[in-house]
């Protein structure tokens, strides 16, 4: 009989146990938790906070009772790791009584997840700076704002964690400002697309400061805080949120002399394996190959931490070598009315790696809707897809929107990883009723556009193109009833159903960026434009896109 130790008990290590037993009925398995709780839903503590998850116990997915008395595996809550002995096998122990002892074992797994990121900046210990990573922490935060009534609170960091921080204290009644050290927020995605959740975030009143940070907390005469931020201003708030980040738990495998990875996690081999073969490591602990680029880097996710746990059971319990195919990044954030998603690499992240626009890579934007426009209830999404140039591989996809923005990006994610190219996107056989979609879906439409643009039938302008090059002339061809709503000034007002018999009314000498609600209609115009010799571009997703990420 083999003895697996487990060290953490949350995604990937109670995933690990789970899967231990159902393939080994014989084996001993010790799962040791720092904490009080396992396997509970990190990603749920927002809405803990927010009141939309009501009951604490629903965040847990199992209790060590429940691990006990299905899977009898030994769970140890309130038992802290604290070395390894990697000679004799055994894990140093400080259990819930404060008293040590040495834990054996055949096979180790360390699951130790990640901490969140508190900078050694002055006032930063103080009581009402808090974090969200555990149960605890969310019940902290929701007794101050519903029981003690805390108004205001300033969220550090403008991440998936700090976004949904900002929205569920803005839910509770606190006032909220949201304070982001990088240009935009959601740093993953890419600056016009954050753009279209700051104006989502603000109608929902709350106020972002980006560009700045906190350099220092201090406790108010009534209790509260005051933050100091690098440009000179202060934020006055009843509690602060620290959501910066988070970096890995791998001391205990650094002291214990194993290879640690450029991150700061651990060094795995595809199998889990670290530079110990009898240890394992699994989740956010440990550094993961990116899947795009193939370089080791850090995601903490929950999706591929529970698959790490279970593929390094299948491993310790069968034998087996299989591996672990890297993360995509695949990940998904509701923000107030909108739904924010994003797999693969973002534009920032290729050009970050040495790529070129058109060279190595390109990238359309398109408007779509969720349903069919006939429908009622039809709400608009952005999908900004990146491709090579030849279109046989998608290197990545953000989408920003309403009702169905989750199950577009899961259907690229898909494509990703099977290796499936632009023009697969194009063909993928989609479910379709008006009540959920369109005859040519989302994705589709976005493989059209990209397949487009490798056949060298449009060009398109970058999202910020006027802002850069004004001497181009906007070519709006909307409706005139349209214009109500919004018009560019200075632009060339030409109707599509008519820009065959006016187009001698265009300068052959000018540059047109051609507009309408959508980019329909502007593809059609800049069609027939480019065949009679114009020069011409079409602005991504139309005066929908353009509105959404100019605030207008």
């Amino acid at each position: 009989m083999t003895k697996t130790v487990i060290i953490g008990g949350v995604a990937a290590g109670a995933s690990c146990a789970a899967r231990l037993r159902r393939l080994d009925e014989s084996a001993e398995i010790v799962m040791l938790e720092k904490g009080p709780y396992v396997s509970f839903a990190n990603c749920g503590l927002p809405y803990f906070v927010g009141g939309v998850i009501r009951d604490r116990s629903d965040l847990s997915v199992q209790t060590p009772e429940r691990l006990k008395s299905r899977f009898r595996i030994d769970v140890r809550t309130e038992s802290e790791a604290l070395s390894i002995d990697r000679a004799a096998k055994t894990v140093r122990v400080r259990g819930a009584d404060g008293r040590e002892y040495d834990e054996p074992y055949d096979r180790l797994v360390i699951a130790t997840g990640a901490s969140p990121i508190v900078p050694d900046i002055p006032g930063i210990r103080l009581k009402r700076v808090r974090t969200l990573t555990t149960v605890d922490d969310a019940v902290g935060l929701r007794s101050l704002v519903s029981v003690h009534r805390f108004m205001s609170a300033a969220v550090i960091g403008g991440g998936f964690i700090g976004l949904e921080a900002a929205e569920n204290l803005r839910e509770a009644g606190c006032s909220v400002t949201l304070i982001e050290a990088s240009p935009q927020i959601m740093p993953p995605l890419d600056p016009e697309m954050a753009e279209v959740l700051t104006g989502e975030l603000r109608r929902n009143g709350v106020e972002l400061l980006t560009g700045t940070a906190a350099e220092e907390f201090q406790e108010r005469d009534d209790g509260g805080l005051l933050i100091r931020l690098s440009g000179g201003r202060t934020v006055e708030a009843d509690l602060a949120v620290l959501a910066i980040g988070v970096r890995p738990n791998s001391a205990i495998a650094r002291d214990a002399g194993l290879e640690i990875g450029k991150t700061g996690g651990i060094a795995v081999s595809p199998e889990l394996v670290t530079s110990d073969p009898d240890i394992y490591a699994a989740g956010d602990v440990i550094d993961v190959t990116d899947f795009i680029s193939g370089e080791k880097t850090s995601i903490p996710l929950a999706g591929p931490a529970n698959r790490q746990g279970r593929i390094a059971a299948n491993n310790i319990a069968l034998g087996n070598h299989e591996a672990y195919k890297g993360t995509q990044g695949s990940s998904v954030a509701k923000v107030f009315g909108l739904t924010a998603a994003s797999t693969g690499s973002s534009e920032k992240a290729l050009v970050k790696r040495g790529l070129l626009k058109g060279r190595d890579y390109e990238s359309v934007i398109i408007s779509a809707g969720s349903h069919a426009g006939y429908y009622p209830g039809a709400s608009d999404m952005f999908i900004k897809l990146l491709f090579s140039p030849d279109g046989s591989r998608v290197f990545g996809a953000e989408i920003v929107g309403g009702a169905g923005v989750d199950k577009r990006i899961d259907v690229i994610a898909a494509a990703i990883r099977l290796h499936a190219g632009v023009r697969a996107l194009a063909e993928l056989e989609l479910a379709y009723a008006p009540p959920y979609s369109s005859a040519r879906d989302p994705v589709n439409m976005a493989g059209f556009t990209a397949s487009n643009v490798i056949d060298g039938l449009v060009s398109f302008a970058a999202w910020d193109e006027l802002e850069k090059h004004p001497e181009c002339t906007v070519l709006d061809v909307r409706e005139k009833g349209e214009l109500a709503e919004f018009s560019f000034r200075g632009a060339v007002h030409i109707p599509f159903g008519s820009i065959r018999e006016r187009v001698m009314e265009l300068n052959p000498s000018k540059t047109f960026i051609v507009m309408c609600r959508g980019g329909v209609r502007a593809y059609d115009s800049a069609r027939i434009l480019q065949q009679k010799g114009y020069k011409v571009k079409v602005y991504p997703g139309g005066t929908l896109f353009y509105r959404a990420v100019h605030h207008v």
